[in-house]
């Protein structure tokens, strides 16, 4: 049998705006529909961000409520897994950063799995006990983590944290590659994140992304060493050099096809539930 492959699409970030690119989903309403039609294109999981009515992130936990309430209300046929941030806001509280979990349960949740510098221009802070927090609380309400790993020492995070008992195996990986202050986006890197998963956490899974001018080569690693992929404006405005990107669903389909010629199928939201050890 082929190997499945998840493709998992990040419809908004926090950054991006209207100015940077007008097809960038922002209101309940767009973001919704965008999952949607990225659904039909092949994505499984679909990673949710909220902006505020000036288009900056929040983590309005109204904001997640309206947006999942409008994709099942207006297509109960889409099964999409949800990955809701907790990571949507540089100035949010911890309890705000958890409260929308709490209230919806989706399957997945981000945990990013360290603190760093952001972007040259402010610090993104996920001190040991809001970690142990919302470890614990992930596990209570059965939401999966998805482990968003900026650097080797964040994997060695997530091993400690599940020696602890804090997380619990299988655990999943992203590894964001080419972020500002992170790791930068190479397969030799990327070889090193994935080896460096293995030894300290056997058993996991993995997907990635490349931003900016890594996008391509993170694409094509990722399929290659038997990962999942991230695609979506959250990583990248432009679909290629030059040429702003016309929507979410041609990053979908690009990956899409980068996975069929290789000889591998884009996993269905019920494969990827398998995966991913959602139905246990």
């Amino acid at each position: 049998m082929a190997k499945k492959t998840i493709i998992t699409v990040a419809t908004t970030g926090a950054w991006p705006k209207k100015e940077n690119n007008p097809n960038v989903p922002m209101t309940p309403a767009e973001i919704s529909e965008d999952v949607y039609a990225c659904w039909k294109a092949g994505a499984a999981v679909a990673h949710l961000h909220m902006r505020d009515d000036e288009g900056n992130g929040t983590m309005n936990k109204d904001k997640f409520a309206e947006t999942v309430s409008l994709l099942r209300k207006n297509h109960p046929d889409c099964d999409v897994i949800l990955n809701l941030t907790t990571s949507g806001d540089l100035y949010a509280t911890d309890e705000t950063r958890q409260i929308h979990l709490k209230e919806i349960k989706p399957e997945m949740g981000s945990y990013d799995c360290g603190s760093m510098n952001w972007m040259h221009s402010a610090l993104f802070i996920n001190s040991p006990a809001f970690l142990e927090e919302l470890g614990k609380n992930m596990q209570e309400w059965g939401v999966k983590p998805e482990i968003e790993a900026f650097d080797p020492g964040m994997i060695a995070n997530a091993a400690y944290y599940l020696k602890k008992g804090v997380l619990k195996a299988p655990l999943h990986f992203q590894f964001c590659m080419g972020c500002a202050n992170g790791i930068p986006g190479s397969m030799k890197n990327l070889i090193f994140m994935k080896e460096t998963m293995e030894s300290l956490c056997p058993g996991s899974t993995w997907s990635c992304f490349g931003v900016g001018h890594s996008a391509m080569e993170m694409l094509y690693g990722a399929v290659a060493l038997g990962g999942h992929i991230r695609v979506g404006m959250e990583d990248n405005v432009m679909y290629s050099k030059g040429k702003l990107a016309d929507s979410n669903v041609k990053f979908v389909d690009r990956a899409a096809r980068v996975i069929r010629e290789y000889g591998n199928e884009v996993a269905t939201p019920a494969e990827a539930r398998e995966i991913l050890g959602l139905n246990k």
